[in-house]
């Protein structure tokens, strides 16, 4: 039996960007269910007190989408009892390690070199594009479990932006809920209270200066153009989304209405 949690949003201290993703409209006038679809920032740094709000939601699953390099840098999640815990990387540790170690790093005038004149955006774009066109494994495991069993269940990356950001606007599309919907809620991952804290090496007057915070802004933003990069990409190589649920991901219609009758009112 899925427990209903409260529709306003929590305060965790340990966890950035938690929400629960129920009550977006689906285009045939449904609702996601509350309670049974979750997202988030990683749970390394959970407090006590967030563990034992995380364990009050009855989660049967957490899809971790996080590398290894992430895990050394965060650490691993909080273990919460009783739930199963997936590990799915939708990035390479080794892909972009020392672009990464630039950012934290790296000087205003090397910034200006990797960042400036559009390059930073660029590469955000090419990476949405990339994660959908090349992780449809991941995609695929994810839908079939949470149309198996998975429910409730919560999906997370390092900030829960990008990463879990698009794996649960492939869970949204696969339950028809409405694109504005799904690029709303993306979106909300720029609220103050949820965002990434940017983590520079260095003097703090120098590493975090206006001109270095600009620079590294699209880095750490939920923009429209990058979803949107991501939905073109589900056009451009398979022709819609229902061409991408079946042939890319293997998303039959009967296993898209298992998904549909377990996360849907």
């Amino acid at each position: 039996m899925t427990q209903q949690v409260p529709s306003t949003e929590p305060e965790l201290a340990g966890v950035r960007n938690f929400r629960d993703v129920g009550g977006l409209p689906t285009v045939d006038g449904r609702r996601v269910r509350r309670g049974v679809l979750f997202r988030s920032g990683h749970l390394a740094h959970a407090t006590a007190e967030d563990a034992v709000f995380l364990s009050s939601l009855g989660l049967h699953t957490i899809f971790d989408f996080r590398n290894a390099a992430d895990q050394k840098l965060e650490g691993p999640d909080v273990t919460l009892p009783g739930v199963r815990n997936v590990n799915l990387p939708l990035s390479d540790p080794a892909d972009g390690a020392e672009f990464w170690k630039m950012v934290r790093d790296g000087d205003l005038e090397l910034l200006r070199s990797i960042l400036a004149d559009g390059k930073a955006a660029g590469r955000m774009i090419a990476s949405y594009r990339m994660i959908v066109r090349e992780r449809t494994a991941e995609h695929a495991r994810v839908l079939h479990a949470l149309a198996e069993d998975s429910v409730p269940a919560l999906m997370h990356c390092a900030a829960g932006k990008d990463r879990a950001g698009l794996s649960i606007a492939v869970t949204l599309l696969a339950l028809g809920v409405e694109r504005e919907a799904i690029l709303a809620d993306y979106l909300e991952s720029n609220a103050k209270h949820r965002r990434y804290k940017v983590r520079r090496n260095g003097d703090a007057a120098s590493a975090y200066s206006p001109e270095v915070m600009e620079l590294l802004s699209p880095l750490f933003e939920a923009r429209a153009e990058y979803l949107t990069a991501a939905l073109e990409t589900v056009e451009e190589t398979w022709g819609g989304v229902e061409g991408y649920l079946e042939r890319g991901l293997g998303v039959t219609p009967g296993i898209r209405e298992r998904l549909r009758d377990r996360l849907l009112d």
